[in-house]
């Protein structure tokens, strides 16, 4: 090949990886959807429960429950503003909580379970040129947060020093909303194609009032009442398509 083929050749080449580097861009208009793995980290604690029945109110000093991690499915959209700004919906399939006693009520071992419901919505910036391949990104924004299948064990009525097969306990747990902050960087790997990791922090607390009734009868002989913070560290990691 002469040199004046050779230099035609690599100016061709450029200019086609140029333009399929501009084709990768993040630019106004485009969505990216994700699905991945959501992970959920709870930095819990508990304050003491509070019992209410005929007699007055009593708070059982030392007991406390513990929240477990849990995973699930988590689906994700981004719009672009423009290159750098982008408004992100996240939504994951409900994951499980378990709710096991601790201090004075550890011997109880599990109380209960509920799946949350947290769909969230941030405001996200994207770092660097939309020509790159990896860009970090921050977020900020809010979720709404509720709670259902909330299911309690018996272990609830020995912890409250009654009888499992002559009182039934359920509970309620109270819906908030939280901000969130969020943090993280994505990789494209072609034209559509990208991963994205993410790390967020949802300051959240929920209060659970227990109801307890006499199987015979349905009347209320007890209100038990706690505050659950939750404050979970969320990690997203999700294979994404961009359109």
């Amino acid at each position: 090949m002469s040199k004046a083929g050779f230099w035609t050749t690599t100016a061709l080449f450029t200019a086609t990886a140029l333009l399929g580097g501009a084709a990768q861009a993040q630019q106004a208009g485009d969505l990216v959807l994700g699905a991945g793995w959501l992970h959920f980290a709870p930095q819990d604690s508990s304050e003491p429960l509070q019992v209410t029945t005929a007699a007055g109110t009593q708070t059982k000093e030392g007991s406390g429950a513990k929240v477990s991690n849990a995973n699930t499915l988590g689906l994700n959209a981004v719009y672009y503003f423009d290159s750098n700004w982008g408004v992100e919906g996240v939504l994951g399939v409900p994951p499980k909580f378990k709710l096991d006693g601790t201090g004075t009520l550890a011997a109880v071992g599990r109380i209960g379970e509920a799946k949350q419901w947290s769909p969230t919505v941030l405001l996200r910036y994207t770092f660097l040129d939309g020509n790159d391949k990896f860009r970090p990104f921050v977020g900020v924004g809010g979720t709404y947060v509720w709670y259902s299948g909330v299911n309690l064990t018996s272990g609830i009525n020995t912890a409250l020093g009654l009888s499992s097969s002559a009182f039934t306990t359920t509970a309620k747990l109270s819906k908030s909303w939280a901000p969130v902050v969020n943090a993280g960087a994505t990789y494209q790997f072609d034209r559509n194609w990208g991963l994205s990791f993410s790390v967020s922090y949802i300051p959240l607390d929920t209060k659970a009032t227990l109801t307890t009734r006499a199987n015979a009868t349905g009347t209320t002989v007890a209100t038990s009442r706690t505050k659950l913070t939750l404050d979970p560290i969320v990690s997203y990691l999700a294979l994404t398509y961009k359109f």
